[in-house]
Order: C-alpha cells, then structure tokens, then sequence
C-alpha cells in the first residue's frame, strides 16, 4: 500500500508560511536541542531553495507568473522579510545566498499591479538600517548591500536613505579596507546619487554643503587611486545629469572645487584625467564665470594649454575633441579678455 497515498505538492503560500515558522525557530533556536536545531534549519535551507526555484525558474521550466504572484502576497502578508534579514547571520553561506536572491527578486514581483515590496518596506523603514549597518559586519556585508541595492529601486526607500545619517557613513563605508567590500558600498553610493532623478536633486540641493566637502575632502582627494577614479566619475555621472543643473551651476562656481579638479587633471592616471576633464570642462564652459574662477583659469592657462595639447584619449572620440577644442578657446579667450 505503500506510495498509494502521494503527499499533495505543497504551494508557494504553503513554502512561505513553512519557511516563515522556520525563520521563527531560527530567531529564538538557541533554546532548543542540536539535533532538531540542524534538522530545522536544514528545512529552512531547503525552503529557501525552493522560493527562488519558484520565482526564477530552473533547468526545466520558466517562472510561473500566478505562482511568483502568489509567493509574493504570502511574503509580504507578514513579517516573512523582517525574519529572513534578522536571521540571515545564522545561516550558511549558501542559504544566505539564496535568500539574497529571493529578496532581490521580491523587489521586482508585482501583484495586480502593484510592487507590494515597497509598500511593505515604506512600512518598515527600519530594515534598511539594519541593511545599511550590514557593511560594519564583513560576513554580510555582500549579502546585505545587495539586498539593499534592490530595495532602493523604490523611491521613497531611496528617499528614506538620502535623507538618514546613513549617508554621511557611505563615505567610509567606499573606504573599507576589505576591498570586495568597499567596491560593494560604492556601488550602493552610486545607485542612491543616480536612480531617482528627482529624489536626488532635491537631497543634493538640501544638503550641497555637507555632502560636496564629504566628497571633496574623502573621496576626489583620497589617497586610494581606485577611490579617485570612482568618485571623478561619478561626480561627472551627477553633474552632468539635467536633473542636476542648479548643483551643477553651483559647484562649478567654487574655486576650491576648480583647484581639485586642476589636480586630478594633473593625475598620471589616463583615465582620471579624462574623467576629470569631463567636469573640468563644465568650469571652462560657464558663462559669466565667478572672478576668483577666472583668475585661477588665467593664472594656470598656459599650464593648462600644454596639458591639452598632449591630452588624448586612448581611442578615438570626435565628442571629446570637439569638447577639448571647445574648453581649449574658452580659456585663450579668458586671456584675452583679462589680460594687459
């Protein structure tokens, strides 16, 4: 009689309220004894397996919309991601893998048209603290700034980190000496600054300030070479985005600003040279240029004449000549302009 009776192939909701008692055993699992500890959680291995199984497909078949649609209404019904985060520390390495994954995943699922993820986060905003305070913990750090890369997909949780104190901790968070870890923290930094175009006018016009000395003293003039190269273009990503015209006027009217700039194109690095070119340019274009701005350009114009005439990229670009042309007659001009 044996095999007659099959179990009934549990569903989506069913493996996320299994999984959800399991991430509930693992909160509290120090109570109990060893042995059904390691079987529970090798349950909650496996569950996790399946979720993202179920939401990414696998060899044999394709995700099922109805089926991704459902996990997701169990998911976020209750606290399934508050326990997943929590516990992510007490599980192993491939567990924690796969509950990255599902989470990612879960920022994208849509039901009747609604991400249900950011309204469940705009809930409970104080899970990207936790998220955020991952990069101060080198075995999460990867696994908590990636789940983190996805959740800011939503505006207002982006809005939510721009305008924490979080982000005065990114700029040491890019410098972390674990370099996987720092490079992971830069790329977060870059999502947060580039996504949500309006979000990110608006914090940087609030709080100009702060954050341009931050990223001026901390990272355009770092003592890391791989920090300078990611900050120079990245400042030029942000400038020279539309959304942030008014910033841009601004910091192009700084002659400190002007004066690292002038270093960075003074960089035996080819590739922060150009990247620092990229802003440069932004000063040399200005029109109506401040006249402590002007003084330096002229001051530095023969200077910077001989560094373009040598300055080329490393294969051809008809737009970077003809920028290179441009900024090139800006700065004659000044000098005819402001000379004897």
């Amino acid at each position: 009689m044996k095999g007659i009776f099959k179990s009934k192939p549990r569903t989506p909701v069913d493996i996320v309220r299994q999984t959800r008692d399991l991430l509930s055993f693992a909160a509290r699992s120090s109570e109990s004894r060893e042995s059904k500890r390691e079987e529970k959680m090798a349950e909650l291995f496996k569950n996790l397996r399946e979720l993202k199984s179920i939401l990414y497909g696998n060899s044999e078949s394709e995700p099922v919309s109805e089926a991704c649609a459902q996990l997701t209404q169990e998911f976020f019904r209750e606290n399934t991601l508050r326990l997943l985060i929590t516990c992510l520390p007490k599980l192993n390495l491939e567990a924690r893998k796969d509950a990255t994954q599902v989470v990612a995943n879960l920022q994208r699922q849509q039901v009747n048209s609604r991400l249900i993820a950011s309204d469940y986060l705009e809930a409970n905003l104080d899970l990207l603290d936790i998220l955020i305070a991952g990069y101060e913990n080198t075995d999460m750090a990867l696994h908590y700034g990636a789940m983190l890369r996805e959740c800011i997909r939503h505006q207002t949780v982006a809005r939510y980190v721009l305008e924490s104190q979080h982000m005065k901790k990114f700029f040491d968070y890019i410098q972390l000496p674990k370099f996987d870890i720092a490079a992971d923290a830069a790329a977060t930094f870059k999502e947060l600054l580039t996504r949500h175009k309006s979000t990110v006018a608006e914090f940087l016009s609030k709080n100009y300030d702060w954050f341009f000395a931050e990223y001026n003293s901390k990272l355009l003039e770092s003592s890391n070479y791989i920090t300078r190269r990611q900050a120079i273009k990245l400042l030029g990503d942000i400038l020279l985005d539309r959304s942030n015209a008014a910033v841009m006027t601004r910091y192009v009217s700084s002659k400190d600003n002007l004066r690292i700039l002038m270093n960075l194109l003074r960089e035996s690095s080819k590739s922060i040279q150009i990247e620092a070119f990229h802003v440069f340019k932004l000063f040399a274009a200005k029109q109506n240029k401040p006249p402590d701005i002007v003084s330096i350009l002229v001051a530095n114009k023969s200077k910077l004449l001989r560094l373009f005439a040598d300055f080329k990229t490393n294969k051809e670009d008809e737009q970077f000549e003809a920028d290179k042309a441009q900024v090139v007659r800006e700065i004659a001009a000044l000098e005819l302009r402001d000379g004897p």
